[in-house]
């Protein structure tokens, strides 16, 4: 499982939607989403291993800066190939495609949080989202024939 984050400035550039697009598209469940106005003290909680770093007051103050969108995937090998979506930290060394290169504009306004670890994974998820509103699903479902429209004659 892994929680990508659009952050404030994903929200402010209309890109949810096609952040969303493209990971459904690679294959992706979508098990939970949510806007939030996040304050300080829940990402200083959210973001305690770095406490002390020399970013983490400034990482702090962009991410409750604006609202952002939490949410949740799963999917075959969904961290390492979440996060070679996203790219590189820094925009300008980000491979052609991913979403940072697209719109991405330094290290901190990089648009995406995305988990790094299946640990991580789990912790960030549940950090947002309890265990019930996490919605899993089989997306071959719907193509089932009992699922199937009617035939108009």
């Amino acid at each position: 499982m892994s929680c990508v984050i659009v952050k404030p400035d994903g929200v402010g550039k209309s890109v949810v939607g096609k952040i969303i697009d493209r990971l459904e598209g690679e294959g992706f469940r979508l098990l939970a989403a949510r806007m939030i106005r996040p304050t300080v003290e829940q990402f200083s909680d959210f973001y305690a291993e770095h406490r002390g770093k020399p970013f983490y007051d400034g990482l702090l103050k962009f991410m409750t800066s604006g609202p952002l969108v939490v949410t949740a995937w799963d999917g075959e090998n969904v961290i390492p190939r979440v996060r070679a979506l996203i790219g590189s930290t820094n925009p300008k060394e980000a491979m052609l495609g991913t979403f940072r290169a697209q719109w991405g504009t330094d290290n901190r306004r990089n648009l995406v949080h995305a988990s790094d670890s299946a640990v991580s994974g789990r912790r960030e998820t549940a950090f947002f989202f309890t265990a019930d509103e996490l919605a899993s699903y089989d997306p071959s479902r719907w193509s089932r024939p009992e699922f199937a429209p009617p035939v108009l004659v």
